[in-house]
């Protein structure tokens, strides 16, 4: 030991140099150290790389991850051949490097990438094939950018993340995330040897079955499979802002972006996302959608099997043909937006087009479907599935994956007829792109409703009445029928078929078909026995009903609902009318959010957009809606905060009076909220059932999502974590529309009355709904 000295510069170690522990190198910008740490309730000491400005000091990599110090008197050194040693106190090796080429004049350098690299002290600008070691070749449980997770052919070396074995214990745990090399190269992360989840296979934009991960303008992915490596990175576009994609000791495979106004990591995505994400949740030939139950379907042309293990659970144990094969009479039936099935037992070619493609699939008894190996420019290679096939998942309809499946003819020729009747009568309106609804008989709709009589009139609303009806089956439905003298009726049918048609959420109410004859339009949904919220909550009697635990559940549901317009349908869809009188209950009151005749979607990269035309429902609508005509998503938000608060308190936010002030509901509730008193907003109604914590905290979300600026208020995904934990929530600041003030005559009857908020805003007069 006595040879060695103490290190110098700040970012490097030279030949026979060393650092003990309480020592760091920093790397030039600053980003990464690398010394010795303790994680979590540890007293074990490792040698490892974190992030720098990270007050957690969030560990990147490890060196002694399987042979911990036991004292703080460890010591690295890198001898004068380019090895590093890690020892102890009393000189024993504790872990190496593996150099095994001879350097003269050796350095240890912290990159700013993160990667610990030795190199000749005279090549000042080292590449990747100057270094004899870098760290970067051996992760541990994080990917950082510019780092490749994959396989060198040719050495056999495997670079892939394995789990820490807790927070506390560095060891490799239970979950690898690595490359399966068998068949068409396709990222798994596993537990043990059993797959958890498959990526799946690079198609030249993405990974096939993690459409959420797709680059965009802050960072790329680059993938390189040819015959020397298979490998995977990713490069930032802005390299200021640390970024990391690592696999949790719980096995999920997180990437994470650090904020530098909270000093803290901020989660961008994680994998598995949901239940259809796990390995083979369905069996062969079938496909998982989660908005779905059961979430497992038969793919077209493919019927349940007869063994039904899983069916209570709401899953499959997979599908078989519905008509067998018969090889040389087949064909091939196209299916758009899915995850590609596993690509273990497949084939591959770069060099071949999709039309030779499926004349050699065609040729090949056993190949059972084929598409383009790269769908990045049009479509190129070719990809072919042998066997059943397995872990297919539902993805956006926007997904340009296509996959070609094989059919007996004669199964062809069943479903294009099948095909050809629907599109004879199934579109509801021809100036919409392939809105497919079945179309129901004037007079099967006419017998259902007892020819409209007004005694099976459910309701009314802006677009017309709704009728109770029941088909022959005996099958209920609700009918809502245009008014032939409206205008704007015409207009919210065209939107509702628009944004509703291809919309499968259990807290949506489901649109079943539609009718046009003549004048009439009219829409066919599921029924909902138990009508709609506002007729529970805002009735002493019919209030009691509605227990703290069932208007928990329902403020629950709205918001996933609403989570799944903004951000998981097909376009982020604006409801602009949410309300009371819209939220359904089916008969185990479950809410489904409804009328989305004034919805309005997003495309790209729109986040809000204006009108001159302010429509929507006095006491629910947004401040910078009413006074600018400004609409996002934030407005849906300000809409879900009122009906919030009107769920627990059991009052209208429109027409609220109190004798002791002049506030409306949302000026009441914040009042009582500030001064500790958000109790006293609880209607008697579930004041012996309510969690009075629970209460609170749903007061203290609503109370977030009608705050004045939009920018203040929430996204739903992070009100639905909010309501589902008990961490720490912000304070509210001053909600919009704090008062209502010279409301002319009765409330509820107004077509307009003037508006004031806490900022004296303008009035502004909106049409009534």
């Amino acid at each position: 030991m006595n040879c060695m000295v103490a290190f110098t510069a700040r970012d490097t170690i030279h030949s026979m140099q060393s650092i003990s522990d309480g020592d760091t190198i920093v790397s030039a910008d600053e980003t990464f150290a690398l010394g010795f740490f303790s994680p979590g309730t540890s007293k074990n000491r490792y040698l490892g790389i974190w992030f720098n400005k990270d007050p957690a000091k969030t560990v990147a990599w490890v060196a002694n991850r399987e042979k911990p110090l036991t004292h703080s008197s460890g010591v690295l050194m890198l001898n004068d051949t380019g090895i590093l040693l890690l020892l102890d106190h009393n000189n024993s090796l504790i872990w190496s490097s593996n150099t095994t080429r001879s350097l003269l004049n050796p350095i240890a350098k912290l990159s700013n990438s993160g990667n610990l690299v030795v190199q000749e002290s005279s090549n000042s600008v080292a590449t990747k094939e100057d270094f004899v070691w870098q760290s970067f070749d051996y992760p541990c449980d994080t990917l950082l950018p510019g780092q490749k997770l994959g396989r060198n052919l040719k050495t056999g070396q495997n670079r892939f993340l394995t789990s820490w074995n807790s927070s506390d214990d560095p060891f490799p745990g239970s979950y690898t995330l690595e490359f399966n090399v068998n068949g068409y190269p396709q990222l798994v992360l596993k537990e043990g040897t059993s797959i958890r989840f498959r990526a799946g296979s690079w198609n030249g934009d993405q990974f096939s079955g993690t459409p959420q991960l797709k680059g965009n303008s802050g960072f790329r992915y680059i993938f390189v499979s040819n015959e020397e490596e298979i490998y995977f990175m990713y490069e930032l576009i802005n390299s200021s802002i640390p970024h990391r994609v690592f696999l949790t000791p719980e096995g999920i495979n997180e990437r994470s972006e650090w904020n530098t106004d909270t000093m803290s990591w901020t989660n961008l995505a994680k994998l598995p996302a949901d239940d259809c994400d796990y390995y083979e949740t369905c069996g062969a030939y079938s496909s998982c959608n989660i908005n779905n139950y059961p979430m497992c379907s038969c793919l077209e042309g493919f019927v349940q099997d007869n063994d039904n293990k899983k069916k209570q659970q709401g899953l499959s144990d997979g599908c078989v043909r519905r008509t067998s094969l018969d090889c040389y009479g087949d064909g091939f039936l196209k299916y758009s937006g899915l995850k590609f099935p596993d690509t273990e037992r497949s084939w591959f070619s770069r060099n071949m087009s999709i039309e030779d493609c499926k004349m050699l699939c065609l040729k090949n008894c056993s190949c059972m479907a084929y598409a383009a190996l790269d769908i990045s420019e049009g479509g190129s290679g070719c990809l072919m599935w042998f066997g059943d096939l397995n872990d297919i998942k539902d993805l956006s309809p926007d997904s340009l994956q296509d996959i070609y499946i094989r059919m007996a003819a004669t199964e062809l020729a069943f479903i294009v007829f099948r095909w050809k009747m629907l599109r004879k009568g199934v579109i509801c309106d021809q100036h919409e792109e392939d809105l497919q609804l079945p179309l129901f008989d004037m007079s099967t709709i006419s017998s259902a409703t007892n020819n409209f009589s007004t005694d099976n009139i459910l309701g009314k609303g802006g677009f017309g009445p709704v009728y109770k009806g029941v088909l022959k089956d005996g099958k209920e439905i609700a009918v809502k029928r245009l008014l032939q003298t409206s205008s704007q009726g015409i207009q919210e049918f065209k939107n509702e078929v628009m944004h509703i048609a291809k919309l499968q959420h259990r807290n949506l109410v489901k649109l079943l078909g539609c009718s046009i004859y003549a004048e009439e339009r009219l829409l066919v949904y599921e029924f909902m026995p138990n009508k709609s919220l506002d007729y529970f909550i805002f009735d002493e009697k019919k209030g009691m009903l509605l227990d703290w635990p069932a208007r928990l559940h329902i403020i629950n549901g709205i918001a996933r609902g609403l989570l799944y317009l903004h951000q998981d349908s097909r376009h982020r869809i604006i409801h602009r009318d949410l309300k009371a009188a819209n939220v359904l209950l089916d008969d185990e009151m479950n809410p489904k959010i409804s009328d989305f005749g004034l919805a309005r979607s997003f495309g790209g990269n729109e986040a809000e957009a204006n009108t001159q035309h302010v429509v929507g429902t006095y006491g629910y609508l947004s401040p910078e809606y009413v006074i600018d005509g400004v609409y996002s998503t934030k407005s849906d938000v300000f809409s879900f905060g009122v009906l919030v608060l009107e769920i627990v308190s059991g009052k209208r936010n429109q027409g609220f009076n109190h004798q002791d002030h002049h506030f409306n509901l949302l000026g009441h509730a914040w009042r009582l909220f500030m001064e500790g008193k958000g109790y006293e907003l609880i209607c008697g109604a579930i004041k012996d059932t309510s969690n009075l914590f629970a209460v609170v905290r749903s007061i203290n979300v609503g109370l977030l999502c009608v705050q004045q600026n939009p920018d203040d208020r929430p996204s739903m995904s992070t009100v639905v974590l909010m309501l589902s934990s008990e961490s720490a929530l912000p304070q509210p600041k001053m909600p919009g529309f704090f008062t209502e003030r010279e409301m002319g005559g009765d409330a509820s009857s107004s077509s307009s009355y003037k508006l004031f908020s806490n900022n004296d805003f303008t009035d502004s007069f909106l049409e009534a709904r």
